[in-house]
């Protein structure tokens, strides 16, 4: 007979959670505190365009999300297109990511263009990242590349993400983000990214209904107070003032909660889920008439712009308008997280014009701004060591977020890869 099992969390890793147990005959009930699946991949209504909050892409190696689309029917909803990336430094939008781009860019000598291209090859080619668990990315970074390469390209994308926290992060977990858009590129010289029709809601929508077809429930505006624990065992979890009796519990909402939810926990235990932290995001999306660029991705490199970089969405899927993300990621705790959103807003507006100087205010059509506290762990070197394992010594409890697959970094394939395995685990 299945299990009847309690999932917290309906973000990709929970819904993936939730999904397998389901295929495997169990029944999940999914409680999720939003009005939406989703989490971080939820959409929402932007003057009509139903869209992500956040953006998301895929790449050509992302096997555990390829794999799922084939299952629930999906293949043919993904598309594949070769992209562009961009770097904006002293005043000018340079062409960016092969070869060619770097050997024209205005800005570093040869010698430090040389260095830097070998290191981005080599960590392309680098399968084993545990040599590098242990090392600090800033320096191992330097190291490579030299002093001018670092100051040029990596500087403001370490300083504007992580601010008092990018002199202490993993060189794994930088490592693995160089892979993953390396091995994104079909030749030297060409990039290929995916989308998938109606974007990720599309798969968040379908994983919904194969976990309700298979007797799995997803209950929304749902959040967990607490999991109840007695005698070693998990009793159960209370949400909405009631109590719900479940003899396993997967958690997979972000770390920081499991204190708050779980306070019986030994203390050993709730100091180390405490010890996470994470950077927040203000994420603005704006709508306008006109392209900013021919590119996906930009990193920028300007003094007067406090962001690593911005993605223009609708250059990898075609949209009527122009569709342009602009992350503002910083330490939760940062004075600037504390200002309004009209000010990221105002500063969006600057900066797309500044980039395109052809940009007026009426060629915005609409702009948005969204906040999400935990956004991206912030990995020292040695984090996973730092975790406590998924399966608690609690009968009945497992707890992960997208922490627990460092080095990679976030993304949806990630989360449905390890999500399917917590699921057999617990339901083993």
């Amino acid at each position: 007979m299945g299990k009847r099992v309690a999932v917290l969390g309906a973000g990709p890793m929970g819904l993936a959670v939730a999904y397998q147990l389901a295929l495997d005959g169990h029944q999940p009930i999914v409680f999720e505190a939003d009005d939406r699946v989703g989490g971080m991949a939820a959409p929402f209504n932007f003057s009509g365009l139903n869209i992500e909050r956040y953006y998301h892409f895929h790449c050509t190696s992302d096997d555990a999300f390829l794999e799922l689309l084939e299952e629930l029917d999906l293949t043919d909803k993904m598309h594949w297109v070769a992209t562009r990336m961009g770097y904006w430094y002293q005043g000018e939008l340079q062409p960016w990511g092969n070869p060619v781009a770097l050997l024209r860019f205005r800005g570093l000598g040869m010698i430090a263009k040389f260095r830097y291209g070998l290191h981005a090859f080599l960590s392309t080619k680098r399968n084993d990242w545990t040599p590098l668990d242990d090392v600090e990315a800033t320096g191992w970074i330097k190291r490579w590349v030299g002093p001018e390469a670092y100051e040029v390209l990596w500087r403001k994308l370490f300083d504007y993400k992580f601010y008092d926290y990018s002199d202490n992060l993993s060189a794994a977990w930088i490592w693995s983000r160089i892979r993953r858009i390396g091995r994104s590129r079909y030749n030297l010289f060409k990039e290929k990214l995916g989308y998938l029709e109606g974007g990720s809601d599309t798969l968040l929508q379908a994983m919904r209904a194969s976990i309700e077809e298979r007797g799995g429930e997803v209950r929304l505006n749902t959040p967990v107070s607490r999991i109840v624990m007695e005698g070693g065992s998990v009793r159960g979890i209370e949400a909405k003032g009631q109590f719900d009796p479940f003899e396993r519990v997967i958690s997979t909402i972000p770390l920081p909660y499991i204190p708050q939810i779980a306070p019986d926990l030994l203390v050993e235990l709730l100091d180390r889920f405490c010890s996470v932290r994470n950077i927040a995001v203000v994420c603005v999306i704006a709508k306008l008439n006109k392209p900013v660029s021919s590119n996906f991705w930009v990193n920028i490199n300007d003094p007067d712009m406090d962001i690593p970089g911005l993605v223009e969405y609708s250059n990898l899927y075609p949209l009527e308008e122009s569709i342009v993300y602009v992350p503002f990621y910083m330490p939760a705790e940062h004075r600037k997280f504390a200002d309004p959103d009209s000010v990221f807003v105002d500063k969006v507006r600057s900066y797309l014009k500044k980039i395109n100087p052809a940009l007026d205010d009426d060629d915005f059509l609409d702009i948005h701004a969204s906040r999400y506290r935990f956004a991206q762990p912030i990995c020292e070197p040695g984090f996973l060591r730092r975790l406590p394992p998924p399966k608690l010594p609690i009968a009945g409890l497992w707890v992960a977020d997208t922490s627990y697959y460092y080095p990679e970094d976030r993304g949806i394939s990630e989360s449905v890869k390890f999500g399917r395995a917590i699921a057999r685990d617990a339901a083993g």
